[in-house]
Parts: structure tokens; sequence; C-alpha cells
């Protein structure tokens, strides 16, 4: 049966002494991120419910940017969640049925780690909006906020394809961005010389991005401002 807790019990429950927790993680990231860490790394989050397909190919994109500010010092990963199950429900709180399983904390996981400073989140427009599966795990992000705020100061870059050059994909950029300003995260678009929003990338209806070259020019600078801001925020050049 699923759980009576109300929304406003659940968020009110959440926040009790996130404040604390939020100085805790910073002081820590930071300590750890200038003394210990020999790396940072770059996570790239991919909201498509078609595993492989071209919001992958340009978060891979501007992951090879990323990688190439600094390829000793800079890690990075691609995470699809593509056959993943992300409730949303349970970002009201609702608990899960006996028996489901749900597979957010395993992704969550990954992006608390403290030598992880850059997230990229790309997702396909549907609508003018991201896919239902990046929104399912954007509402659960929430769960960062009562625990602390444990994405805050992470450098968050956003990613979107749409089948049209202009199908959406600024709406959707923007999407993502409202959900990283929530959790305190250091938020930066395409940099020079598109410096724009985020990358906005066209897929020509073919699962095909490699003649966009405008689209594939902003995801490779996005994922190099991403890098080069994540450097700085460990106490890089």
């Amino acid at each position: 049966m699923a759980s009576k807790t109300t929304r406003r019990n659940f968020l009110r429950a959440a926040g009790m002494g996130a404040a604390a927790a939020t100085a805790l993680g910073s002081a820590a990231l930071a300590a750890e991120l200038t003394a210990g860490s020999k790396t940072v790394k770059i996570l790239a989050i991919s909201g498509s419910p078609r595993k492989g397909k071209t919001t992958a190919a340009a978060l891979t994109v501007a992951l090879e940017a990323a990688k190439a500010v600094d390829p000793e010092r800079i890690e990075t990963e691609l995470i699809e969640l593509a056959g993943l199950k992300m409730n949303g429900d349970m970002a009201a709180g609702i608990a899960l049925e006996a028996g489901q399983q749900d597979d957010f904390p395993e992704v969550a996981a990954k992006l608390t780690q403290p030598n992880v400073v850059g997230i990229i989140i790309g997702s396909p427009v549907y609508l003018r909006n991201v896919s239902s599966l990046c929104k399912a795990f954007l509402d659960r992000s929430a769960s960062f906020r009562a625990r602390g705020m444990l994405l805050s100061n992470k450098v968050g870059g956003a990613l979107a394809v749409g089948a049209m050059r202009n199908g959406g994909q600024e709406l959707t950029l923007e999407a993502i961005h409202s959900a990283m300003f929530c959790q305190e995260m250091v938020l930066v678009g395409d940099a020079r010389p598109t410096a724009h929003a985020g990358a906005a990338v066209w897929n020509n209806g073919k699962d095909d991005i490699s003649q966009d070259e405008v689209g594939l020019a902003a995801a490779k600078n996005l994922g190099r401002r991403v890098a080069e801001v994540a450097l700085k925020m460990a106490g890089g050049k």
C-alpha cells in the first residue's frame, strides 16, 4: 500500500538541518578537491528513453571536449537513464509498492561523489520540454536538497536535442536550468564563440546529428566550458 505521508510533511521533514549540512558538504568538497584529489569528474546524464541515440551522442561530444581541456585531471562518464526506472511519484513522498524497484539511488550515488564537479544533463525535446524520464529524474533530485544541498556548487550545463532546428530546445534547456538553480549549482552556457544558454542540437529525423555543425559546435563549447569552470572550482588553473 502506498505511503500516507503528505507532501507537506515530507518537505518539512526533508528541510530540517539542511543549512548546516550544506555548509559541511561544501567544506568537505573544497578540502578534498584542493588537497587530496588529483582529478575531477564530469558526468553527463542522458534523459532520453532511447538508449544510445542522438541525446547520448551529443552528450558524448560534450564529454570529449571536456576531457580535452585537461586529459590528465579530468575524468568523464555518460549515464543513460534509458531502461532505468525513475519513479517521479517518490518526490511527493509516495513510497513504492511492495516488490517494486527504482534505480534513482544508484544514479544519485554517482552524482554525489566528492570528485564530481561538473554535471551536464541532456534531454530530447518532447512538446517543448524535457522527456517524462528526464522530468522524473529531476523531480527525484529534490532529495539532494533535502539531504543538505548535495549538488551545491557543482557546475551544471544543459543540452537539448530536437527534431527541428528551432523545435523547443531553448525551453527544454530552461527547464533543466530551473532544476539546477534549485540545487544551488553553478550554471554555465556553451561559451564563446557560440555563447548561448546551452547546446541546442538538431536531429534530422534519421537519428543523425553529424550534419548539425551549429549544434555540435555548441555541444563542444558546453563541454569545454563546464570543464574549465569545474577546474577553477577545484582549485586548478
